[in-house]
């Protein structure tokens, strides 16, 4: 690589993660707020039950709309560009953002509020659903090939970092406001948004379009329907990686968002303590997926994953048994394992979803498969954690759903197949070059 594409990767890679960060932050800040914040704020008409299902049901169609934003900008991405791509859907999510930490609440609009937050909600997932992929590619694709899964595996440690951040800025606010933090304090997070959408963008715009979308753009092998023609091409593979996200997408709706809220309302325990908890798994989150994404160089990008995979499931009795003890240290420590788990299958799984489709394609693929997983792992998760502790009356049957979510997982990565070289000519030639260099 020369100095110029080094230079260029580098500012592709923080391109990609700090505007990860940003996305992610507003994304996790809401399923925070939606635990902690929105039953007492915007449904406190309904019982507490009901007003925690309405609560997790907004959270949810920010999940739904997840798949609209992967269809959108998949077409986009494969038609114009990763980076154009990217910087529209950083606009999306920071605006709504910044709008739901002006919204009024139930008191002053009544249900008026509870449909302007479920509008906000499903802006931030059309921008999310288009942007995690797109993040990937851009720092996946200029990254050396025999680094993929490092390179590929930084706008997902961004994405914990974009969680602690979230968790570190609602306890600041928590400690500094105190009682008045129902009131107008859980604004401030979503109104910080504003800032770092400004910041997101002035980095993102400075990045070049990737070589892989380059050589497809060359070599006029862009297509015009990307996302009719993934489905007509790779259905399986589409529907593969959709199941191979099952396992990491189910486990961490769980332990990062779900039991926040039950710990909080069952046992005697803080939800400052509870968000401090996810911080520290964020934290830990940041070095351990490009650990992940390492390791996946090394002894491949599948057995990285399925290793995780086998980890996460193992863990799913020990990890609820420990939460039973309604010890505080006792719950840190069964939720850090299992980031831990989690880090391992979330540093694999760029590049494993990525190279299962083309490079014409592979903006399209990657979205669309992961995205519409995600309505039916972690959008509805929560909701079902919820029915499944309300209908058994216990916490076990979330370690069985854990379990099921693990076996799909596995099941699909098995099958999954590396096709990213399977498309235009300059791509594979371009690839070729690479293996004997």
């Amino acid at each position: 690589m020369s100095n110029n594409n080094n230079k260029m990767t580098a500012k592709a890679i923080a391109g990609a993660a700090f505007g990860t960060v940003i996305e992610w932050y507003d994304f996790f800040l809401y399923a925070t707020a939606a635990a902690l914040i929105f039953p007492k704020l915007f449904f406190p008409d309904s019982d507490p039950f009901v007003a925690t299902i309405l609560s997790f049901a907004t959270l949810a169609t920010g999940f739904l709309a997840r798949p609209l934003g992967a269809a959108i900008f998949g077409h986009f991405g494969d038609r114009i560009g990763r980076k154009t791509a990217l910087v529209i859907t950083l606009w999306i999510i920071g605006i709504s953002s910044t709008l739901i930490g002006l919204l009024p609440t139930y008191d002053s609009i009544g249900i008026w509020a509870a449909v302007l937050l479920l509008i906000m909600r499903i802006l931030q997932g059309v921008g999310v659903g288009g942007e995690w992929a797109g993040a990937v590619l851009l720092s996946m694709e200029w990254g050396e090939r025999k680094k993929r899964g490092l390179a590929a595996s930084i706008p997902n440690a961004a994405i914990g970092a974009g969680m602690l951040l979230a968790s570190a800025t609602v306890t600041l606010c928590i400690t500094l406001t105190g009682d008045q933090f129902f009131v107008w304090g859980w604004r401030i997070p979503f109104l910080i948004s504003f800032i770092l959408l400004i910041a997101g963008v002035i980095i993102r715009n400075k990045v070049d379009e990737t070589p892989s979308f380059k050589r497809v753009a060359d070599g006029n092998q862009v297509v015009k329907t990307p996302i009719l023609e993934v489905l007509k091409r790779h259905p399986k593979q589409v529907f593969l990686v959709g199941m191979a996200k099952f396992s990491e997408h189910v486990p961490h709706a769980v332990f990062a968002t779900f039991m926040i809220s039950y710990v909080t309302d069952n046992f005697k325990i803080s939800s400052n303590y509870m968000v401090n908890t996810n911080a520290i798994g964020s934290f830990l989150s940041i070095l351990g997926i490009p650990l992940g994404g390492y390791i996946a160089d090394k002894i491949g990008v599948k057995r990285t994953y399925m290793v995780g995979i086998i980890f996460t499931l193992l863990w799913a009795f020990p990890y609820i048994g420990l939460i039973y003890t309604e010890t505080p240290v006792l719950i840190m420590l069964a939720t850090i394992v299992f980031y831990l788990a989690h880090n391992m299958q979330a540093g694999a799984q760029p590049a494993l979803v990525a190279q299962a489709f083309p490079a014409e394609l592979r903006y399209s693929g990657t979205a669309l498969g992961t995205q519409v997983a995600a309505v039916f792992a972690g959008g509805i998760a929560p909701m079902v954690c919820t029915y499944l502790i309300h209908t058994t009356g216990t916490l076990y049957s979330i370690a069985v759903y854990i379990g099921v979510a693990a076996v799909i997982g596995f099941t699909g990565s098995a099958f999954l197949k590396n096709l990213s070289s399977t498309g235009s000519e300059a791509e594979q030639k371009a690839e070729m070059i690479d293996q004997a260099t």
